[in-house]
């Protein structure tokens, strides 16, 4: 399929039976704080809070009859799950979702409430990707991919023309949260083809780096292993079709720490009142590495703020990382939470 032909795609894409066009916003503080305009997507709005759902009723809104009532699967840490129980729920179709063992106890109840069948299989999403896929073959069921898959790919592409719809004035750059690639691939593949000028970044933690790797090699890379805090883009190797858009389109990627992630979860509460996962934060980080790193102002940068309702596993460890009060034990904050701190004041 040539890339070119996604931008019909994305403007036919059937997302908005399920779906909102979150809104695009400013970061008041942020931007002064930077000297740059500063917007947020805010896909942690949507009805799963994560923007998860368009790929995934996109693609499953375009199955036949037969395929529907032969029923879905697929492999999730969490949000891709959501987003194939809202619409298996919305379209009447059996659902069945795997999903890694260290999957957050919210997301796995937010799933099994909407009807789906969970399991919960391997310590990553790479192995509940392989049991997944084993037991669609072994069935009728259509896998259901979160992110390599034209249909997906397509459906969080309307992410990127919203963008565009909503911000009159030129954007300089984009930045992208990166697990498996669906949301830049999306993004980029329609934005590149309306708005050239504006440059899509990727951004990943250095220590689930796939894309980066992948990029800079040429070629697929897979992870030995990946860090789990932000756990929705743990994914140890990219797709297939993402990396070929990818390797075309995107314009740059950017890694960024621990601290990073959890200073910009700071800033997007200080700014919106609303607290992110780590995922979904991700690519704020990114953009302030990205503005230090050039000196950047006057700029207009939007950030995708993908997913909120982090688990309480991750939250108890951002807070421990961002707080600077003294612990109840009465010994001050440490070392690392000081300096993600003083990177988010």
């Amino acid at each position: 399929m040539k890339i070119d032909s996604y931008l019909e795609k994305i403007l036919t894409a059937r997302v908005y039976d399920v779906a909102i066009q979150s809104p695009l916003e400013p970061a008041p503080a942020l931007s002064r704080r930077t000297g740059n305009h500063i917007l947020l997507k805010r896909e942690d709005k949507q009805p799963i809070f994560s923007f998860k759902l368009r790929g995934a009723y996109n693609k499953m809104a375009s199955l036949t009859p037969a395929q529907m009532a032969a029923g879905v699967i697929c492999a999730s840490a969490g949000n891709h799950a959501q987003g194939v129980a809202l619409a298996a729920q919305r379209l009447g179709v059996p659902a069945t979702v795997v999903m890694p063992v260290t999957t957050p106890r919210i997301k796995v109840a937010a799933v099994a409430a909407r009807g789906a069948k969970v399991e919960l299989h391997g310590d990553s999403y790479f192995e509940a990707y392989r049991h997944a896929t084993s037991l669609a073959r072994k069935g009728k069921a259509t896998f259901v991919h979160p992110y390599d898959d034209p249909m997906v790919i397509a459906g969080q592409g309307t992410v990127g023309m919203e963008i565009l719809r909503q911000q009159p004035r030129p954007i300089d750059a984009i930045f992208v949260p990166v697990g498996g690639g669906g949301l830049i691939a999306g993004i980029a593949a329609f934005v590149k083809r309306v708005s050239p000028r504006t440059r899509v970044i990727g951004v990943e933690p250095v220590d689930s780096d796939a894309m980066t790797r992948s990029l800079k090699a040429g070629r697929r890379v897979t992870l030995p292993h990946v860090n789990l805090f932000a756990d929705g883009v743990a994914v140890r190797q990219v797709g297939r079709e993402t990396f070929r858009i990818a390797r075309e389109l995107v314009d740059d990627m950017v890694l960024v720490n621990t601290d990073e992630i959890c200073a910009a979860i700071k800033d997007i509460f200080e700014d919106t009142r609303t607290v992110l996962e780590p995922a979904g934060a991700l690519s704020l980080a990114g953009a302030k590495r990205w503005i230090e790193r050039r000196g950047a102002k006057g700029r207009t940068l939007v950030a995708a703020a993908c997913a909120s309702w982090p688990s309480a596993r991750s939250w108890a460890s951002t807070a421990r990382r961002c707080s600077p009060s003294p612990s109840p034990s009465g010994r001050g904050a440490s070392a690392r939470s000081a300096r993600c701190w003083a990177s988010a004041a």
